[in-house]
């Protein structure tokens, strides 16, 4: 039978916890992704949130399954990458995970694990170091980014999106996404990026591009959103091969995680432990 008492659990599967998802996962920890009947990821390119409608999802060469809740301890240990739809977490109640890491980043005080567990991590505002949580990883840039924190906060919400406000995309109205332009297209400043059709009148929404890139991110096509959500992303630089690599802030909040849970030597001792021999991930493509 397999092993359970090693695994991670990260909540939340968009760009930034897959950048925590990918880091556990290439250092040879077992790692099972939950998330929302119907995510709204943004960089969907680089989300182990896009599997709960694709079914499968490769992010840098690493591919994630849907699966029930009931397989993932046999997917983990071969190697793979479960994810369950399991927005409340109520897995926790069925099986032993080693540690969990909430990299929602819903930026507010948080509720209470369903149980408790050997360590729990909280990714930005929202959680206090050692009251909710035993560790805080800082999700700001600045020289604090991916600093785990053992005591206290990470730097409030500033309301604001980094760099450039005008390349995020936000729903004008109410009602369904429908895009025009796909991840990775080019666009001029007033291209037409999508439209919002109203579910109760007959009503359409047009977003328009702010300015020139590569649209770097762009909410699935069908979804039901709300006004003001987040809905895009548009990258100025232009390269559009950054859109299918996971950025380098992902990539640092996944080593502050990854330091915060080998700092502890009770945690470390117990994460390859198993009765079945450790399946290390395949080596990266250099």
């Amino acid at each position: 039978m397999a092993n359970h008492n090693n695994l991670i659990l990260v909540r939340g599967g968009g760009d930034l916890a897959s950048g925590v998802v990918l880091r556990l996962h290439r250092s040879g920890l077992k790692v099972v992704v939950s998330e929302l009947a119907q995510p709204l990821a943004v960089r969907r390119s680089v989300s182990f949130a896009e599997t709960v409608y694709e079914g499968a999802h490769t992010v840098e060469g690493v591919t994630a399954r849907l699966i029930e809740p009931g397989q993932c301890a046999a997917v983990a240990e071969s190697g793979g990458i479960p994810v369950i739809i399991d927005p409340e977490a109520e897995i926790l109640s069925r099986f032993p995970f080693l540690v969990v890491v909430d990299a929602r980043l819903i930026k507010k005080t948080v509720e209470s694990l369903p149980t408790k567990v050997p360590f729990h991590i909280g990714l930005g505002p929202g959680f206090r170091a050692g009251e909710d949580c035993d560790a805080v990883i800082e999700t700001r840039r600045g020289h604090t980014l991916g600093r785990a924190y053992w005591h206290g906060t990470a730097q409030a919400d500033s309301g604001q999106p980094e760099g450039d406000s005008r390349r995020v995309l936000r729903a004008p109205a109410d009602g369904i996404f429908v895009g025009h332009k796909r991840i990775s297209d080019h666009c001029e400043p007033g291209a037409l990026i999508g439209q919002i059709e109203s579910e109760i009148i007959d009503q359409e929404s047009s977003i328009i591009a702010p300015l020139g890139g590569v649209l770097r991110g762009l909410i699935r096509d069908g979804i039901r959103v709300t006004k003001g959500l987040k809905i895009g992303d548009i990258d100025p630089r232009g390269d559009a091969s950054a859109c299918f690599l996971v950025s380098d802030k992902a990539l640092a909040i996944g080593g502050g995680v990854l330091e915060a849970i080998l700092s502890r030597a009770e945690i470390r001792e117990r994460l390859w432990s198993s009765s079945a021999p450790r399946t290390l991930p395949p080596k990266p493509e250099q």
